[in-house]
């Protein structure tokens, strides 16, 4: 049997989209009237098709009700512990503690460095603090647990007195372990939780919300050659099978977020993909990340190598984002994002 992905799409924002919800001209995504679309696109492996929603009642019978269920995911609201999603999108704020990450390596890995960046952060409009004592960089090896916690303890522990959402960045579900018992409110797991054997044990025994990020290979070997046949729909179909894993083991809250992992084993052409069509998962009826903050990608289009000077590429991607109902944009520029998403709300 044929396979059909609804991806919202042809967005209104701010008071347009509030006006048109209110004349049914649109549906609401998430339960906010602040961001609606008025057409879906009906995709199935090799074709799509888009269509205005007046015109869902003229579907045959059984897709029909397909489309119709996905559309009770997408304009459900999502209710998330200790987050609110009714201002759309959550500002993430990446700390590293490492001495070697791809765009701040070694800059705040010591605890005074990281809890004055983390503070300013919080000041320029971060909701969420993601801290990450060990680099999932292209190439990257893996260091011992021992070494990462060495990382992260210390400025965690200081940290906690800024009394902020914190998001720890992890595969390893003794630094789960430790980071929860130390306030963590959010587990980052960039190995799609498949790094380590014990982490489902963990996430089940704490009911601690966390991301299912997705990603091909290991930080070591992902940029070697990644293919995909359609990579949109391989990775919705990893976020399903995933969740029903996950229900299958025993968690069944929905404190959970997506993250389609822009350059986790994903070429130029793979990220564009990602980014143009990432409304596609809103019908998993969960909130989604994204994480284009100073990637690779945006040297690809731009030639410019010093991930430091990617700004552009990263606030015209996360504007994009917003524009598709994404719920958190996870950025290292915190005050440059947060300027220009206010600039071009009160510009629409």
């Amino acid at each position: 049997m044929k396979k059909y992905y609804t991806r919202a799409c042809n967005f209104f924002y701010g008071s347009n989209s509030s006006e048109k919800v209110k004349k049914k001209i649109s549906l609401p995504l998430n339960g906010s009237n602040l961001v609606s679309f008025d057409s879906i696109e009906i995709l199935s492996k090799g074709r799509s098709k888009i269509l205005n929603i007046k015109k869902i009642k003229f579907l045959n019978k059984d897709l029909k009700k397909k489309i119709e269920k996905d559309l009770r995911e997408i304009t459900k609201k999502k209710s998330f512990k200790k987050l609110n999603f009714s201002n759309i999108p959550v500002l993430m704020g990446v700390v590293n503690l490492t001495p070697d990450s791809f765009s701040d390596g070694g800059k705040y890995n010591k605890k005074k460095q990281a809890y004055n960046h983390a503070k300013n952060l919080v000041a320029k409009g971060c909701k969420i603090i993601d801290l990450g004592g060990e680099s999932t960089r292209p190439g990257a090896k893996d260091i011992k647990e021992q070494e990462e916690w060495k990382r992260i303890f210390p400025s965690l522990k200081r940290i906690n007195k800024l009394n902020k959402y914190i998001s720890l960045d992890t595969r390893k579900s003794l630094i789960m372990d430790k980071g929860i018992k130390n306030n963590v409110n959010l587990i980052n797991d960039v190995s799609g939780l498949s790094y380590d054997s014990n982490t489902l044990n963990i996430l089940k025994k704490t009911k601690i919300p966390f991301v299912i990020h997705h990603t091909k290979g290991s930080p070591k070997t992902m940029q070697k050659n990644p293919k995909y046949k359609d990579v949109l729909i391989e990775i919705f179909d990893f976020f399903e099978n995933k969740i029903k894993e996950l229900r299958k083991f025993g968690i069944l809250h929905n404190n959970i977020i997506l993250d389609p992992g822009i350059g986790f084993g994903k070429n130029l052409k793979h990220n564009i993909t990602l980014i143009k069509n990432i409304s596609l998962f809103h019908s998993l009826g969960l909130p989604i990340m994204i994480g284009t903050s100073r990637k690779r990608f945006i040297k690809d289009i731009s030639g410019i190598n010093d991930s430091k000077e990617r700004l552009g590429g990263t606030i015209s991607s996360c504007l994009y984002a917003m524009m598709q109902g994404v719920q958190i944009l996870r950025v290292h520029d915190v005050n440059e994002v947060n300027q220009s998403i206010k600039v071009f709300k009160l510009l629409l």
